[in-house]
């Protein structure tokens, strides 16, 4: 479900009470945590952060007029998603995250490449989701982010 506010604020203003806490509990958790650089910002009718144009002009390879997304947070039909790109372009990053995620919570762990579901707002990990956040640098992601184009973006974003 994508939200068509137009600024974090709006968005979390409009979401459902039920979930309202957590993504506040959540959005904290990753402003707080974030390394310097990252912005945020409502992307893809999500509140996101991003790598902004004025530090990476390229933008993202699929649309460059977007700014390259690291991290999403969205309430869906039927759970709290958490997008984070470090979980499906860093294998060390995710076996991390599993590992802790069996410590940190009595949930069983639904994810798919890069998203993480959670069912249950009340039993989110949230120091856990802070700790993520904060894994990656801007420049670290960018690096990673590069060295997993096809050949011909790779010229594209080095202009």
């Amino acid at each position: 479900m994508q939200s068509s506010a137009t600024t974090p604020a709006q968005y979390m203003q409009e979401l459902p009470a039920d979930r309202k806490a957590a993504i506040k509990q959540l959005r904290s958790a990753i402003n707080e945590n974030l390394p310097d650089g990252f912005k945020e910002q409502m992307t893809y009718g999500m509140l996101g952060w991003v790598v902004p144009h004025s530090l990476y002009p390229p933008g993202y390879h699929v649309s460059p007029e977007q700014p390259l997304p690291f991290i999403c947070l969205a309430s869906q039909k039927n759970f709290i998603a958490l997008y984070h790109s470090g979980l499906y372009s860093d294998p060390k990053i995710l076996d991390w995250f599993k590992k802790e995620f069996a410590t940190r919570s009595t949930q069983k762990l639904d994810m798919g490449k890069s998203c993480v579901r959670f069912k249950k707002p009340d039993e989110i990990p949230i120091d856990l989701i802070g700790e993520l956040s904060s894994k990656i640098t801007l420049k670290q992601f960018v690096d990673l982010y590069e060295s997993q184009l096809p050949p011909a973006k790779k010229s594209a974003a080095k202009k």
